[in-house]
């Protein structure tokens, strides 16, 4: 990796915006998916941050190709945003669980969080969740690509 490619552009500032707007939105969209009385705590903003780190690192990063390369870009950006924010969840689960003494090991723990990961994933088989995210993958990957032509 090149060290431009480390330093900011506007680029990677408006993709990692986006993507943080993206997350809050969708970790807004989910929670009624889940059951009730569920504890969500940071869920939110952990998922902000993720949304951050992933457009910076992965949507900004591929800008300043072709527009066409950007919508591309843009749904790398939320698939990685959600495969992050699926293990980042399912550990904090499976971390609180083994706190209240579930877990017999830690390779039973381990396994549980692959459960748990999958769980969640099955939940976010919702219509308008993933539209969102589609949509707002490709929107990100658009405006990231027109931030990085018209300020580079």
């Amino acid at each position: 990796m090149p060290i431009t490619d480390r330093m900011p552009t506007a680029a990677k500032i408006v993709a990692a915006i986006c993507l943080a707007i993206i997350a809050w939105y969708a970790s807004e969209l989910f929670r009624p998916l889940m059951p009730d009385g569920t504890d969500f705590g940071w869920f939110n903003e952990v998922n902000v941050v993720l949304g951050l780190l992933s457009g910076w690192l992965v949507v900004g990063t591929r800008t300043g190709r072709s527009y066409f390369e950007s919508f591309s870009a843009g749904l790398t950006g939320v698939a990685a945003l959600v495969v992050w924010s699926l293990t980042v969840q399912s550990l904090n689960e499976m971390l609180k669980l083994a706190l209240q003494r579930r877990y017999e090991g830690p390779v039973e723990a381990i396994v549980a969080m692959f459960e748990i990961a999958v769980d969640f994933g099955l939940r976010l088989l919702n219509f308008e969740l993933i539209v969102v995210l589609l949509v707002g993958g490709i929107i990100t990957g658009v405006l990231s690509e027109w931030a990085s032509r018209r300020w580079s």
